[in-house]
C-alpha cells in the first residue's frame, strides 16, 4: 500500500505530517474553561479565527485536516486532541488521561478516529492512567512516556503490552508546581528531526538527556522567559520544518540558527488552556 492510500501510521514525531485530526472549538463548550484550569475563557469569536487560521497553516504544509465531528459536552480541553488517544502502525490506542475532566474525550475521539478510518488497537482500563502529552516517539521503535501526575507506572507498563515491537522508555517527571499544573513529558521536548529536538534543559529528566546525547540529538534550549509562554511546545510539520505559537522570538532564533524552517500562528486565545500546536493536533499519518 503506498503511502497516499493509507490513513494512519504515526510512530515518528519528525515525519511529513500527511493527515491529522483536530476539533474546533465551539463556543458551548468554552464556558467550562473554569473547570478544566484555563487562565481565562476565550473569546468565541477569537479562539475560532485563530483555529481556522491554524488549520489553514496545516494544510498549506501539505496535511490533510480532518475534523472531528463528537460532542465535546462542555470540555473545552477536548480541542488539545494529541492527549486522549496515541497513533501506532496498528492503529489507535485509547488512554486514560489523569485529568479527571478529559476523561469523556476518549469514547468522542474513538468515534472520530472510527469515522477517519483508523482502528481501535488497544485501551487503557480505569486504573491505567496515560495521556498524549507524556508520550513522545524518538523513533519507530522507541517511545519515551513521562511518568507524573497524569500519567502512572501502570498506564506505561499498559503500553509496554500493547506496543511488542516498541521499547517504551518512562522518565520521572518533577514535581514542579503540583498535582494542579499541567506538566507533561513534551512540555519539556518537541522533536523537529531525528537529530534535532527543543528542550527546557532544566527541567529535563537526566536520563532522557543523557539518552539523547547517546543518541546524537542535537538540543535547542528555550530561555526561561519563553517556557510559560510555551517556547518548548513545537510541532514538526516534516523534518526541520516547525509550526510554533508567536511570541518567542529567541527560541525561533535558537530553531533557525539549527537549520529550522519557523512557521507560526497567533494564539492568544488557543493557548489560554496552556496547549500549544502540538497539543492542537492528533497526528494520523506521517511519511
Amino acid at each position: 500500500m503506498s503511502v497516499e492510500q493509507k490513513l494512519y501510521g504515526c510512530q515518528s514525531m519528525t515525519g511529513e505530517l500527511r493527515r491529522v485530526l483536530v476539533r474546533a472549538p465551539r463556543a458551548e463548550d468554552l464556558h467550562g474553561s473554569r473547570m478544566c484550569g484555563w487562565r481565562a475563557e476565550p473569546d468565541p469569536f477569537g479562539i475560532a479565527a485563530e483555529h481556522g487560521a491554524f488549520c489553514k497553516l496545516l494544510a498549506g504544509a501539505g496535511a490533510e485536516v480532518v475534523l472531528a465531528q463528537s460532542r465535546a459536552d462542555g470540555n473545552p480541553d477536548a480541542i488539545y486532541t494529541y492527549d486522549p488517544a496515541l497513533v501506532a502502525d496498528a492503529g489507535a490506542l485509547l488512554l486514560h488521561p489523569g485529568k479527571k475532566c478529559r476523561r469523556a474525550e476518549v469514547p468522542a475521539m474513538a468515534e472520530d478516529l472510527e469515522r477517519a478510518g483508523v482502528p481501535i488497537a488497544g485501551w487503557l482500563q480505569d486504573h491505567q492512567l496515560a495521556e498524549g502529552g507524556d508520550l513522545c516517539w524518538l523513533d519507530e521503535g522507541t517511545l519515551l512516556a513521562g511518568c507524573g501526575y497524569r500519567t502512572t507506572e501502570a498506564g506505561i507498563s499498559r503500553l509496554r503490552e500493547l506496543l511488542p515491537g516498541v521499547e517504551v522508555l518512562a522518565f520521572d517527571l518533577p514535581h514542579w508546581q503540583g498535582r494542579g499544573a499541567v506538566m507533561h513529558l513534551m512540555s519539556l521536548i518537541s522533536p523537529l528531526a531525528p537529530d534535532l529536538a527543543v528542550v527546557y534543559a532544566p527541567l529535563l529528566p537526566t536520563r532522557l538527556a543523557q539518552l539523547l546525547d547517546d543518541r546524537g540529538v542535537e538540543l535547542v534550549e528555550v530561555p526561561d522567559a519563553e517556557f510559560a509562554t510555551l517556547g518548548s511546545n513545537v510541532l514538526a510539520l516534516a523534518p526541520r520544518i516547525a509550526l510554533a505559537v508567536e511570541g518567542n522570538p529567541e527560541t525561533r532564533r535558537r530553531m533557525e540558527r539549527a537549520g529550522a524552517e519557523v512557521l507560526t500562528y497567533r494564539g492568544n486565545e488557543l493557548s489560554k488552556g496552556d496547549g500549544g500546536p502540538t497539543c492542537l493536533t492528533r497526528p494520523l499519518l506521517r511519511a
